[in-house]
């Protein structure tokens, strides 16, 4: 089992090392909390050697939500002294415009994945086409069906070419709720259960994002802050 740095030594801290392989990290948030930033920031990351905490190996990104921006790939990479173009090479994109063809893409993952030594699967959004397509309680039993059958093929994928798969879902308002914060994961408990470790990112003050586990079977809830900057993700500057 490896782990990739996310870039951030309290981030990674905070995921007792980094992101791990041979399971399946979801990234929880609002619209612009960094979710996508910390995706990209780990698309660079995992090319580096083992010993700078990367994997040795290419990243894989399913877009779904056209949020994949190469000029931001390449400018994360060229302020980390990296070769900016041959980064962004060794990032290979896909574009899913439905779910059906997300699932898809996911099955000839175990054909590209060892041949072209993809060590990081990146899904952004893993819910969004079904939110969209699905709509309404009757339709909801199918959603979840169908949306369980992706993510096991994705942690299968994990386990049997040890990849690290992060996976970013969004957040839905409970309007009934009094106090405390309204928004909880989309996906039910269906997502709930396949993923491995539950970041929850929050906005805080000055700019910095808050990062809270709140489940795992072997990191303990705690959170940690950091920031967004011109290298991607890095840590927040202390209070002192």
């Amino acid at each position: 089992m490896l782990r990739c740095s996310t870039g951030s030594q309290k981030l990674d801290a905070l995921l007792a090392g980094g992101i791990e392989t041979q399971a399946m990290t979801e990234l929880i948030g609002e619209y612009g909390v960094g979710k996508t930033q910390l995706c990209l920031k780990l698309c660079v990351m995992a090319q580096l050697p083992r010993d700078q905490g990367g994997l040795e190996g290419n990243a894989l990104f399913i877009d779904t939500e056209g949020t994949f921006s190469p000029e931001r790939v390449y400018r994360i990479a060229a302020t980390m002294g990296l070769d900016p173009q041959q980064t962004l090479n060794n990032v290979i994109i896909a574009r899913a415009y439905n779910s059906d063809q997300q699932c898809f893409l996911i099955d000839g993952f175990f054909k590209i994945c060892p041949e072209e030594n993809v060590k990081l699967v990146v899904v952004d959004s893993m819910i969004s086409h079904f939110r969209g397509e699905y709509v309404g309680r009757e339709s909801l039993a199918v959603r979840q069906q169908k949306l369980n059958q992706c993510l096991h093929k994705l942690l299968r994928l994990a386990e049997i070419y040890n990849i690290a798969v992060v996976v970013t879902n969004q957040v839905q308002a409970n309007p009934a709720q009094g106090f405390g914060d309204p928004n909880r994961p989309a996906g039910g408990h269906v997502l709930a259960h396949a993923c491995t470790h539950r970041v929850y990112i929050r906005k805080a003050k000055a700019g910095t994002r808050l990062a809270t586990v709140i489940d795992s079977p072997s990191i303990p809830e705690s959170k940690e802050y950091f920031v967004i900057t011109e290298k991607g993700i890095e840590d927040a500057p202390s209070a002192d």
